[in-house]
């Protein structure tokens, strides 16, 4: 049961108008039925709150303030000019805030990696530009942020390194201890001296730049102190569980004593895995006043934690006379802080996507002033597979075949590193598919054969995959007498559907219409779900949702056998349920589902489910999702700009619970595709060791204007490997290959090829 001691009737009632519930109507919905998201009447209308937007009473406001310094130690900070302000509370910094626990092992979080994590306000060190080195509390944000002016802060700067490129040769091995990581594997066969001999080979270098998340909620933690002390928190986050086991460490706070609620998110895609540093400081505050702070980042705050880090690449590749890889080499140098060693799956993808009997592939970091990277969509695949993707395009042309036929030639039926086969692997029907929708046979194989207007018009095409990941959750159904289901579980839906697609598990399970199932998610007293992360959640969430709600299914089951006329000799898999109603599939004998639930005299049945990967099956397979992403460009070479006029993406995501939520999901991986490619990136000047262009108007993302047309399409899978819904994850692929097919497509158009990212106007115009 939740614990509610700490919440007022007004708390109650606001939870109570959130909870999305679909429009009355729906009747019978099945998995693959396509509906619309339950939560877009709250988001349009406003009644949907957000981390900011929670109301307290004498609520505080936070302003950070971040040091320009890379790498120093604080000699003095002087308050004295904000505190003499009416209405500033107080000036945290490493010098009065509150107890904190200071051992690394507290600050870590369930996703972090090897290392030490930061700690906010912790000692007078400078770690990177941009670090919080003061809290402005104060009684109206706008009084925080003009007092957060008047506070001198006096730094003994340090010499610093932010540049990956100037510092690579000092790169080291990696620390593996981040979840979801998995070191490159040992080389099989000889690749280097293989590739040293081959008549087809080309070798290919690539860079990408900083990207910073961007999401249209900025993160924020409104801190909710009850008059026993609870501390209800609102946050940005990815995971409930995982900022309140945060919050109760660092803190030494029992964990009945916090309660972490996110029931919107508005965007996140990697941000709000870990919790970031408002979480720390909001709690801080609240907790050494004893009254309800909040904390929201600006925009060009959102730049001072975390990234998707720069990263070099090269990739060796060399084919026989018919196009068959024979040699595959893949290097990565990435970057990392001072303080932990950030971690992605970069160049394994190289050894797993194309058969091949000599790979050899390497990653390595290095060690910069910067804040450590963070997980940003597709992490390690959407810069890894990129890489990989050009140079197949590159050996394409080297040894005349058409980039389709290419990677055609050299499909892989098994992982060739574990060698294990793939639980289900749909590529070919995503090339097929794909290429058909696009029109691809219409391609003319050579570059600059197609001019209209001022443009050069050309066709690329690449590969995408990403892990098909499960992870352990429980979930809670109570179905009640009035025909109302409630399922529960401390899931995330950072904008991706999980209200509706987790309710609609629910409702096509029992026969329910939607408007009468309710999903709870977002707070961390439900029962245990994981980080919403890896695209995961339907494969880990939405299969302990049907455990539960089968279980709910046996017990209607027996209580018909023992109580109804009719059913006493009727096996379980001779019912099913529809119309709210348990009938036998043929003879028309039914039940409903309400007069169940009461011939015990209850008013409900309830159900719990754990949901633990099979492990000892799942070992014996690969499991992955896939996707062939085509594209047409249209380039102007005098003035440099790039217009993707044309996506078809073909995706393998197993079975489709909804394809509007899902198709929305790799829409939108598809647009973030073409902002990687043409658009993001974070600047530094290296001298300053600070990024320059930490706002919207100089961070430039894909707005309708760069978007063309957007064509998805779900090849038939079904993998009960991976769950038992048969579904994959769809939120990750839906980027991973697209930066690479413009890319490509720009070398059909031009005859010119552009590597790295982002490939802006300057880039296209340069004629060396």
């Amino acid at each position: 049961m939740n614990d509610r001691s700490t919440l007022d009737l007004a708390d109650l009632a606001i939870e109570a108008d959130q909870q999305p519930r679909a429009d009355a109507g729906t009747g019978t919905v099945q998995i693959g039925s396509a509906l619309p998201r339950i939560d877009a009447l709250a988001k349009v209308t406003g009644r949907a709150r957000y981390a900011a937007e929670h109301p307290a009473d004498d609520l505080l406001y936070g302003w950070v303030v971040n040091t320009a310094v890379a790498r120093g130690r604080i000699r003095a900070i002087d308050a004295s000019r904000a505190l003499a302000l009416p209405g500033v509370v107080e000036v945290l910094t490493h010098q009065n805030r509150p107890k904190m626990r200071s051992l690394d092992l507290f600050y870590k979080d369930m996703t972090a990696p090897a290392g030490s994590p930061f700690k906010p306000l912790h000692d007078d060190e400078i770690h990177y530009s941009g670090q919080p080195v003061a809290l402005v509390v104060a009684t109206s944000l706008e009084l925080a942020r003009h007092a957060s002016r008047l506070i001198d802060v006096q730094v003994d700067a340090e010499a610093h390194e932010t540049s990956l490129l100037v510092h690579r040769d000092r790169s080291h091995e990696p620390k593996p201890l981040k979840a979801g990581f998995s070191p490159p594997p040992k080389p099989r066969g000889n690749a280097d001296a293989v590739w040293e001999e081959a008549d087809v080979r080309v070798d290919v270098d690539s860079y990408a730049g900083v990207e910073h998340h961007n999401p249209m909620e900025m993160h924020a933690t409104t801190v909710i102190v009850g008059k026993d002390g609870h501390l209800t928190v609102y946050d940005k986050t990815q995971g409930s569980q995982n900022s309140r086991w945060v919050i109760s460490r660092v803190f030494g706070l029992p964990a009945r004593k916090v309660t972490v609620r996110n029931p919107f998110v508005g965007g996140a895609f990697g941000s709000g895995l870990r919790p970031q540093y408002q979480l720390l400081l909001a709690t801080m505050a609240a907790l050494h006043l004893k009254q309800s702070v909040r904390v929201v980042l600006t925009r060009q705050q959102m730049f001072t934690f975390g990234h998707r880090p720069e990263t070099w690449q090269r990739v060796r590749l060399s084919a026989d006379g018919q196009g068959r890889l024979t040699s595959v080499i893949h290097e990565a140098l990435a970057e990392t802080s001072r303080k932990e060693d950030y971690v992605e799956v970069v160049v394994n993808w190289s050894g797993q996507l194309y058969h091949c009997d000599n790979v050899r592939l390497d990653y390595r970091l290095v060690d910069l002033d910067q804040y450590s990277p963070i997980d940003m969509r597709a992490p390690g695949a959407a810069h890894g597979v990129h890489a990989l993707e050009v140079a197949m395009d590159e050996l394409s042309y080297a040894a005349n075949l058409d980039p389709l036929e290419l990677r055609l030639r050299n499909y892989a039926e098994r992982d060739s590193a574990k060698d294990l086969p793939f639980s289900t692997k749909a590529l070919r029907e995503c090339y097929a598919q794909g290429a058909e929708r696009f029109g691809w046979s219409k391609r003319p194989p050579k570059p600059r054969s197609r001019r209209e207007g001022d443009e050069w018009v050309g066709w690329g095409m690449a590969t995408g995959t990403w892990d098909a990941m499960q992870m352990f959750a429980r979930a809670r159904a109570v179905l009640h007498a009035n025909g109302q289901l409630v399922v529960e579980s401390a899931a995330s839906d950072i904008g991706t559907g999980t209200y509706t697609v987790m309710a609609q598990i629910a409702a096509a399970a029992l026969g329910l219409p939607m408007e009468q199932v309710t999903f709870r998610l977002g707070d961390s007293t439900l029962p245990v779900a994981p980080i919403e992360g890896g695209s995961s959640h339907v494969t880990t969430v939405g299969s302990a949702v049907e455990g539960a709600c089968e279980k709910i299914q046996r017990e209607l089951w027996k209580r018909a056998r023992h109580h109804v006329d009719g059913f006493a000799k009727v096996k379980f898999d001779d019912v099913e349920f529809a119309h709210g109603h348990l009938r036998v599939k043929t003879g028309g004998l039914a039940v409903p589902l309400s007069q169940l639930v009461r011939v015990k005299g209850e008013e409900e049945i309830e159900a719990k489910y754990l949901l633990l990967p099979n492990l000892l099956k799942q070992k014996n397979y690969v499991r992955a999702v896939h996707s062939a992403v085509f594209c047409e460009v249209r380039v102007d070479e005098e003035l440099g700009t790039v217009r993707v006029s044309r996506v078809v993406s073909a995706v393998a995501a197993g079975r489709i619970i909804n394809p509007v939520t899902a198709r929305s999901q790799v829409v939108g991986g598809v647009v973030w595709g073409i902002g990687q490619a043409l658009l993001e990136e974070t600047l530094a000047d290296h001298t300053l060791g600070r990024f320059m262009n930490h706002n919207l108007s100089e961070y430039h993302v894909a707005a309708n204007a760069d978007v063309g047309e957007i064509d998805v399409l779900f090849v038939d899978e079904d993998d009960r490997i991976v769950s038992r819904l048969g579904a994959k994850g769809v939120g990750e692929i839906g980027i991973v290959g697209v930066a690479a097919a413009i890319s490509n497509a720009i070398f059909h158009a031009t005859g010119r090829r552009l590597r790295s990212t982002p490939m802006t106007p300057d880039k296209v115009m340069r004629r060396d």
